[in-house]
């Protein structure tokens, strides 16, 4: 790298800070999650704006490997806290109601998604039909648990039962989701890959019967030491990183690694360690490394040359999304006991993509699953669906409503 390389790249990662921070804060006031700010920034600075040429002017084309690295590595971090958030516990006593409402709010949209490939694929060729259609699917059905979590402490809803039914679904999606996109790159690198994610069997048993058992024993000493010590973060972080490693290295994405290590977590004796974790790993991605992901995101979304075709598109792509996460997911809810205003409230958090979906569709781009005008619409949708969650929920759901959590019921009551 060179002295001007370094000067620019310091440059603008103090634009890509301040610039996040001041549009997740104006999000904020506007009672929206700091993400939707986040992401505004991101194509604000792209090239969707006077042509391009904020862009060239602060990210100019020598630094961005940079930025992608650097973006890459906080996409690393990112999933191994969506990991490590996933609380195994969430599930015991509402597993009928979460299993029924996160599976049907996954089928319906991925279902939904898949067909609308089938006209989209017209106007935006892909190498692999079927790669392309079982993305559109897996784009459609994500659910953002750590946006949802945000906006459910935001609005004190964690104590409820739409809240914590919420973050059940949430998790178990989550984790569905990630498997159909594990799926999804593997159909799509089948072709060169196919013996290498053979290895994928060998690296999940390591995962489970050796590993795990082995930071279980880091938590005992974390336990044992009071606080986490930078050797044990260390290890954590080296453990993290060398995960995502090798799911890259088998044929499937790194984010799977990541995410897989934050699952083996130890919760039993571990929840010191995960708090900790999650709030310095957590604190450095969140102010650094996110916001960088969030630029170099932006910066391959253009709404510039958006006409009428493009409208079109979008209109499709958000009645697919919402409508089939809604319909999915307040149906089941309804079929489990929920009464009509509860699983409506529940269907819009279930709405929430945020992160996790910008995660999803870079990985398209990266397959070559998406060109970069649908890539765009996507993330319009992403967006859209992450906004809308607040409003709709004052309409659906009032503060007044807000109770603590009862048993779910155990049929229809009328």
């Amino acid at each position: 790298m060179s002295t001007t390389q370094a000067t620019r790249l310091l440059l603008a990662l103090a634009i890509i800070i301040v610039a996040a921070r001041l549009l997740g804060a104006l999000a904020r006031r506007l009672d929206q999650p700091p993400v939707i700010g986040e992401v505004l920034a991101g194509i604000a600075l792209g090239p969707t704006l006077l042509h391009g040429a904020v862009s060239e002017a602060v990210f100019p084309t020598d630094i961005r490997p940079f930025l992608a690295a650097l973006a890459n590595l906080g996409i690393a971090l990112f999933m191994f806290i969506v990991g490590l958030e996933l609380d195994h516990a969430l599930v015991r006593g509402r597993g009928r109601l979460a299993g029924s409402v996160s599976v049907s709010s996954i089928v319906l949209p991925f279902g939904l998604g898949a067909l609308l490939s089938l006209y989209l694929i017209r106007d935006h060729p892909s190498r692999d039909p079927l790669s392309f259609a079982l993305f559109m699917g897996a784009a459609m059905s994500v659910t953002a648990f750590p946006v949802l979590a945000r906006i459910l402490t935001d609005r004190n809803m964690s104590h409820t039962l739409v809240g914590q039914v919420a973050l059940t679904c949430a998790a178990v999606d989550d984790v569905l989701a990630w498997s159909m996109l594990a799926m999804v790159v593997a159909v799509a690198g089948a072709a060169a890959d196919q013996a290498r994610l053979l290895l994928v069997l060998p690296y999940l048993a390591v995962m489970f019967l050796l590993v795990r058992p082995l930071l279980s024993r880091v938590a005992t000493a974390q336990r044992r030491a009071g606080r986490l010590t930078s050797g044990t973060l260390a290890v954590v972080l080296a453990g993290a990183l060398l995960s995502a490693a090798a799911t890259e290295a088998v044929g499937l994405h790194f984010i799977f690694g990541a995410f897989l290590f934050g699952v083996v977590m130890p919760r039993e004796g571990g929840a010191a360690l995960r708090a900790e974790l999650l709030e310095r790993v957590g604190q450095v991605s969140s102010v650094l490394l996110l916001p960088v992901f969030f630029i170099v995101a932006g910066l391959r979304v253009d709404l510039s040359a958006v006409g009428p075709t493009g409208l079109g598109e979008l209109a499709l792509i958000l009645l697919v999304a919402i409508g089939g996460k809604f319909v999915g997911a307040y149906l089941a809810a309804r079929a489990n006991g929920l009464p009509a205003r509860e699983s409506g409230a529940l269907a819009t958090l279930m709405n929430t993509r945020g992160l996790t979906e910008l995660v999803i569709l870079n990985i398209g781009l990266q397959l070559t699953l998406l060109d970069t005008r649908l890539y765009s619409l996507m993330v319009v949708m992403a967006v859209l669906t992450t906004a809308m969650a607040g409003p709709l929920l004052r309409v659906l759901y009032p503060p007044v409503r807000y109770a603590p959590a009862a048993p779910v019921p155990t049929a229809h009551p009328g």
